[in-house]
């Protein structure tokens, strides 16, 4: 029998104070995920969305101008779109124009190529418990880095929501 390779996975959650239907929004509407989609300093000029079953997202993450300023670019296609539930889509590195790239084009290693993500709105009583799960990372460093940028974007969904929660 053949040895597996080990892999790891990301798993986050938050709990928001909207509906599944608004937190729904924040993950598929352009305006809104590029106030969330990069950790930290990062920002998101770019979020050209096709939010469908075989459609493709395009978004570009820039480094601030002390880190160099350069852009990453990543594409979601999505292979489950069940609104306000489930997303399902894996995640590439490509160029500017979409064209795939994979991930040793950014210096990383032990990021699986794509990296399968399934995001899940859950209704709660006070809003919407929202999780993230991202699999195949092969080496916990990768894993690791790839939990901190999850993380630090999922706060700014935290506070977004938070705004939209109090703005109605």
């Amino acid at each position: 029998m053949p040895e597996t390779e080990q892999t790891y996975d990301v798993v986050a959650t938050r709990r928001l104070p909207v509906t599944p239907h608004e937190a729904w929004r924040v993950w598929t509407e352009p305006g809104l995920v590029r106030q969330w989609w990069c950790p930290g300093p990062f920002t998101c000029p770019v979020a050209v969305l096709d939010v469908r079953e075989g459609g493709t997202s395009l978004l570009g993450m820039r480094a601030p101008a002390e880190m160099g300023g350069a852009t990453t670019y990543m594409s979601w296609t999505y292979t489950l779109v069940d609104a306000p539930h489930e997303l399902r889509y894996d995640l590439r590195f490509v160029d500017a124009d979409g064209h795939h790239l994979g991930p040793a084009a950014a210096g990383l290693d032990g990021v699986p190529d794509p990296v399968p993500h399934l995001v899940t709105f859950e209704p709660t009583d006070d809003g919407t418990r929202l999780t993230v799960i991202e699999r195949g990372y092969t080496t916990e460093a990768s894993r690791d880095l790839s939990a901190a940028g999850l993380e630090a974007c999922l706060d700014k969904v935290d506070a977004l929501t938070r705004v939209m929660a109090t703005s109605g």
